[in-house]
C-alpha cells in the first residue's frame, strides 16, 4: 500500500508572531467545545425541573452529543486532511454557533437533545482539525511539545471555568444561558481562525475512501451506542451482548477494509508504532477514570454535600487547576526524562487519587482527603495527557495529522463514555440496592411514586427532598433517609474507585513494559514505522 506523505506548504504568514496568534485561535476553538460540555452538565438539574425530564432524558442530553461526536471524529478528521483543516475547522465552528442558538431557544426536551446532537456533529469537525493544524504549525521538537502542552492544558482550563461559569449563569439566568454563551465565543473563534490560521492539507491522489468513512461511522457509533445503552438495559442483557457482537464484527470489517484501501480513512500501520498505540491506551484509561470521577463527584458535591451549582463549581476548581498545571509541565518534563517514565508516574498518581476518593465518608471534611484526592487526580490526569498526546502526534506524518488527531480524540471520547457508563452504573447499582427498600417503605402520602423513583435513581435527589415541601412532611424520618442515601452513594463510589484503580495499575504496567524508558531523541514519525 502506497502512503502519500506530501504536504501542501503553509501559507506565507508563518512568522513566530503569526504562529503564536494562530495557536491562540486554535486553543480558543478547542476551549469552546470542552467548555460547552461542562456548562451543560452543570445545567442538567435546572433542565430537569423546567423540561420535566427524567434521568434518562438528562442522560440523552449528554449522550446525543457523545454519540454524534465520537461517531464522526475519524471521518471528519480524514476529510479535513483532504479538503483543508482550516476549512473544516471553520465549518465546524459555524455549525456549533448555529446549533448553540437552536439550543438556546429550545422549548422542549426533544429540541434540546436535537441541538446537542447537532453540536456533536460540528464539534467532530472542530476537534481533529485543531490538533492537526497545531502540529502543522509546530512540527518539530520542543516547539511541538510546548504547543501540545498548551492544547492539552486548555481542557483543564475549560473544566476549571465551566462549572463556575455555569453556576454563575444559573444563579441569574435560566438554563438557556449555557447555550447562549457559546454564540459570542464561537463567533470570536471563527474570526480569529479566519484571520490568523494558515491552511494546510495533505496532497493526496486517488479517490475518497467513502466505504471507509461509512464503515468508521457505523462501527464507532454502534460501539458507543452499546456502551451508552448497556447500563440501562443491563451489561449482560441480550440486547447488550448483541451490541457487543455487532460492534466487534463491524470494527473487524472496518479494519479489514482499511488494510486493503489505497487511501484509507485510518492508516492501520499507525498501530504498529508503539509510541502511537500504547499512549492511546493510556489516554483511554485515564479518561475512563477522570470522566467517571467527574460523574461521581457531581453526585458527591450535590447529593452528599448538598451544594448548589455555583458552590459545586467553586469546590471543583482544584481538580481543574491541577490538570491545567500538570499537563504542560509534564509534556516538557517528558522531553528530559522520557515519555514512559512520565506517563507511568501520571497513571500511578491518578490511581492514588482515585483510591483516596474511595475512602471519603459523609463526615469527611473538604479540606483533607477530598481536596488531596482531587489535586492528585488532576495532576495525574494532566501528566498522562500531555506526553501521551505529544507521543501520538509525533508518531504521525503531517499527511496523516487529521486522522492521527481523530484517533487521539476518539480514544478520549470512548474512554470517557466508558468511564461514565461503567463507574456511574457501578455506583448507581450499589446505591439503589442499599436505599430501594427504605424508600419504598415511605407512605405514598408523603412521597409519591414519581418522587420515590427519582430518589432510587440518584443521590442528587437529596436536594429535592431537603429543599421542597416534601421535607417538612418527612419530619424525623427525613434525616435518617437523607443520611442513608448519602452513605449508599459513597459506598457505590468506593466500589467504582477500586475498579478505576485496578484499570490504572494495569495500564501503568503495560506502558512500563511496552514503551522504551530512554528519552526519545528527535521526532518519530510514520516515515520510520518499521523501526518500531
Amino acid at each position: 500500500m502506497a502512503i502519500s506523505t506530501a504536504i501542501r506548504p503553509l501559507e506565507p504568514a508563518t512568522t513566530l508572531r503569526t504562529r503564536a496568534l494562530a495557536l491562540i485561535a486554535i486553543c480558543l476553538a478547542e476551549l469552546l467545545v470542552v467548555l460547552d460540555n461542562t456548562l451543560v452538565n452543570v445545567a442538567l438539574p435546572s433542565m430537569a425541573g423546567q423540561l420535566h425530564a427524567r434521568m434518562s432524558g438528562l442522560q440523552w442530553i449528554v449522550d446525543a452529543f457523545t454519540l454524534a461526536f465520537a461517531g464522526l471524529l475519524l471521518a471528519l478528521g480524514h476529510l479535513g486532511d483532504r479538503i483543508g483543516r482550516k476549512r473544516m475547522l471553520l465549518i465546524g465552528l459555524a455549525g456549533v454557533t448555529v446549533m448553540s442558538g437552536f439550543g438556546a431557544i429550545a422549548g422542549s426536551l426533544g429540541q434540546v437533545i436535537a441541538a446537542r446532537a447537532g453540536m456533536g456533529v460540528f464539534a467532530a469537525a472542530v476537534f481533529p482539525a485543531t490538533l492537526a493544524l497545531l502540529i502543522n504549525l509546530f512540527p518539530h521538537g520542543r516547539a511541538r511539545a510546548g504547543a501540545v502542552a498548551l492544547w492539552t492544558a486548555m481542557a483543564g482550563i475549560a473544566v476549571a471555568i465551566g462549572p463556575v461559569t455555569g453556576g454563575w449563569l444559573l444563579r441569574f439566568f435560566s438554563w438557556h444561558s449555557v447555550f447562549w454563551i457559546n454564540v459570542p465565543i464561537a463567533l470570536a473563534a471563527v474570526a480569529a481562525v479566519a484571520w490568523v490560521v494558515p491552511e494546510s492539507r495533505a496532497e493526496r491522489g486517488g479517490r475518497l475512501d467513502t466505504v471507509g468513512i461509512a464503515a468508521s461511522l457505523i462501527a464507532v457509533t454502534t460501539l458507543v451506542w452499546t456502551v451508552i445503552d448497556a447500563p440501562r438495559r443491563g451489561w449482560l442483557a441480550d440486547r447488550s451482548i448483541a451490541g457487543y457482537g455487532i460492534s466487534a464484527l463491524l470494527l473487524a470489517g472496518f479494519v479489514a477494509w482499511e488494510l486493503r484501501a489505497e487511501n484509507p480513512v485510518l492508516n492501520m500501520n499507525l498501530f504498529r508504532i508503539r509510541r502511537f498505540s500504547v499512549p492511546a491506551l493510556a489516554i483511554t484509561v485515564s479518561y475512563f477514570c477522570a470522566f467517571g470521577f467527574l460523574f461521581l463527584i457531581t453526585q458527591y458535591f450535590q447529593g452528599v454535600k448538598e451544594y448548589s451549582a455555583l458552590e459545586f463549581g467553586i469546590h471543583s476548581l482544584p481538580f481543574a487547576a491541577a490538570v491545567g498545571i500538570g499537563a504542560p509541565l509534564a509534556t516538557l518534563v517528558a522531553q528530559r526524562i522520557g515519555t514512559t517514565a512520565t506517563v507511568v508516574a501520571g497513571l500511578l498518581t491518578l490511581a492514588v487519587g482515585m483510591y483516596l476518593a474511595g475512602t471519603v465518608r459523609v463526615e469527611t471534611p473538604y479540606l483533607g482527603p477530598v481536596l488531596i484526592s482531587m489535586v492528585l487526580m488532576g495532576i495525574g490526569f494532566g501528566v498522562v495527557q500531555g506526553p501521551s498526546t505529544e507521543a501520538i502526534m509525533g508518531s504521525v506524518p503531517l499527511a496523516e495529522a487529521g486522522a492521527g488527531s481523530a484517533v487521539n480524540d476518539t480514544t478520549r471520547e470512548l474512554g470517557g463514555t466508558l468511564g461514565v457508563a461503567v463507574l456511574g452504573s457501578t455506583m448507581s447499582s450499589v446505591y439503589t440496592a442499599r436505599v430501594a427498600a427504605r424508600i419504598d417503605a415511605i407512605p405514598n402520602s408523603i412521597m409519591d411514586p414519581a418522587q420515590k423513583s427519582l430518589a432510587r435513581d440518584t443521590p442528587i435527589s437529596v436536594l429535592q427532598i431537603v429543599r421542597t415541601p416534601v421535607a417538612p412532611m418527612l419530619a424525623g424520618p427525613k434525616a435518617d433517609l437523607v443520611h442513608a442515601m448519602k452513605v449508599a452513594a459513597l459506598a457505590g463510589s468506593q466500589v467504582a474507585s477500586l475498579i478505576a484503580v485496578g484499570s490504572l495499575l494495569t495500564s501503568a504496567a503495560l506502558v512500563a513494559v511496552l514503551l522504551p524508558w530512554r528519552p526519545e531523541r528527535g521526532s518519530t514519525t510514520m516515515f520510520d514505522w518499521r523501526r518500531h
